[in-house]
Formats: C-alpha cells, sequence, structure tokens
C-alpha cells in the first residue's frame, strides 16, 4: 500500500514502476565496503530517469520484553489474545529523535544533493505524537525534501490517511518532538536528584 501510494503522489504511470530493496549509498572510508541502505527506492524505469528514497520507521516499545508474550501465542488456544504479560509502552521519542531523525539527517542531504528526496511512512499514532499534520500542509513535491506518508490502520487494513512535503529542516523540529524546558526547573530538578559518591 504505501510503495503503490508514493507512486501516485510522485504522479509513476502505474506499472511502469520499479523497487528495489535496502540499496546502498555510502561507504566506509575504512573499508570501502557498503555503510548506509536506503529501505527502499521506487524508480519511474529501469534506468533510474526518476527516483525516490523509502524509509519506513516503526514505534519501538519500552518496559518489559516481548519474548514470553510471543512464547505464550505460540501456544494459546483462546478464542482471544492473551493479555500482555509485562507493562511496556510505545517509545515515540526514542523512535523519532534518537532512530528516524539521525536516518534523515544522513539521508535526506546525499538524496536533495542527487535531486530527489525521501518519503517517510509512519503509523497515524506515531505521527500524532509528533505534532501531526502541518497547520498549512503542502502537497506540492516541490516544497521540501521529505514527502511524509501517514497510513491509518482501518477494519485490520492499512490505508492512506494524510500525506505532506516538508524541508528538511521543518522534518528535524517534527521529530524532536520537544522543546527546550526552563533552565530554573532542570537546575531543581538536577539539585534534587546530586548525591555524593
Amino acid at each position: 500500500m504505501l510503495v503503490k501510494w508514493l507512486f501516485e503522489i510522485v504522479g509513476f504511470p502505474p506499472g511502469a514502476v520499479m523497487i528495489a530493496k535496502e540499496v546502498p549509498f555510502m561507504q566506509s572510508t575504512a573499508t570501502g565496503k557498503p555503510a548506509g541502505k536506503i529501505d527502499l527506492v521506487v524508480a519511474s524505469d529501469a534506468e533510474a530517469t526518476k527516483w525516490y528514497g523509502l524509509e519506513i520507521q516503526a514505534v519501538y516499545f519500552s518496559g518489559g520484553g516481548m519474548k514470553d508474550d510471543f512464547e505464550t501465542l505460540r501456544t494459546d488456544t483462546g478464542e482471544s489474545a492473551p493479555f500482555p504479560g509485562k507493562n511496556r509502552r510505545p517509545d515515540y521519542r526514542s523512535s523519532s529523535a534518537k532512530r528516524l531523525m539521525p536516518q534523515l539527517q544522513v539521508k535526506g542531504p546525499i538524496l536533495r544533493q542527487w535531486q530527489s528526496k525521501i518519503a517517510v511512512a509512519v503509523d497515524k499514532p506515531f505521527y500524532e505524537n509528533i505534532g501531526g499534520r502541518s497547520p498549512k500542509a503542502k502537497q506540492d513535491l516541490n516544497a521540501g525534501d521529505v514527502i511524509w506518508l501517514v497510513p491509518e490502520l482501518r477494519d485490520g487494513k492499512l490505508e492512506p490517511w494524510h500525506w505532506e512535503v516538508l524541508p528538511l529542516e521543518k522534518s528535524y523540529e517534527k521529530l524532536k518532538a520537544a522543546e527546550e524546558g526552563e533552565f530554573s526547573e532542570f537546575k531543581r530538578t538536577l539539585c534534587s536528584q546530586l548525591r555524593p559518591i
């Protein structure tokens, strides 16, 4: 669904589009071997006359491990899925600022230099936790470097929900999903936590 949606957005004719997975785009200065890959690349034809990168970012979880839950699912015969055995929550901050932002900071400028763009796919809850739709969302491919694809789950099926184009810099701001706190509050918290060693 994501790949077809991106084809439509960028205006590729259906049926002629090509796709490649995990395409190396950097090489190690020490070994000369591939040192970075783009998740997917969609191209207008076999000569890659026009192409776009596509990164798909899942949400990581914080809390207890999931291994025991998968073991329980493997042997469960109940009518509905068993309740998770450990407390965990989606970690949008780690998934955005710590995982996706560094990828955009490396891949975005290179793709811009190569006169292409990167599309980023995240689900609706993830997107809403990093600020959601821009107040004046632009759906003009010339409006920026990053095409945000945001699907949502409807009736057990992933469906298009929202897309917009942002410059790299605005995408970085979105991924921070936080703003600078007050120094006085930081200092108060710091002093309350300081202990002699």
